[in-house]
């Protein structure tokens, strides 16, 4: 079972910003900016182009709509998006708001927000859906 997976099923907590049946979207612990989320399907499978068609357009729909929530809330000139995949076996997308392309460089060190920073970031991205 995946880190994600025991998010999904609540046995690790995570500071939620979007849910549906099939989809989670929550803040990244370790993120590259504020208001970074990932968001993933609940079926857990390793690699985003081995879900079947209907959960892959769902993820993505659901990442857009996440997405531009993200953009209200957080001053940015774009929400990026990247799928790299190999630190969790389980698909997901991040979406890390963005002014420079080097924003999205997964190099660069990680933020340490406290839980609550996560928590008030949580709280204005939920309020720009």
């Amino acid at each position: 079972m995946s880190i994600f997976s025991k998010i999904i099923a609540g046995e690790i907590p995570a500071h939620v910003v979007a849910e549906s049946n099939e989809f989670l979207a929550f803040l990244d612990i370790s993120p590259l900016a504020e208001g970074h989320v990932l968001v993933i399907p609940k079926v857990e499978v390793d690699y985003i182009f081995d879900l079947d068609d209907e959960t892959y357009t769902g993820l993505q729909i659901f990442a857009k709509i996440v997405a531009t929530a993200i953009k209200k809330a957080i001053p940015c000139k774009k929400v990026g998006v990247a799928v790299i995949g190999l630190e969790v076996p389980h698909a997901h997308i991040h979406l890390i708001p963005m002014n420079r392309v080097d924003d999205l460089n997964f190099s660069r060190p990680k933020l340490s927000p406290t839980q609550e920073e996560l928590a008030a970031t949580k709280d204005k991205i939920k309020a720009a859906f």
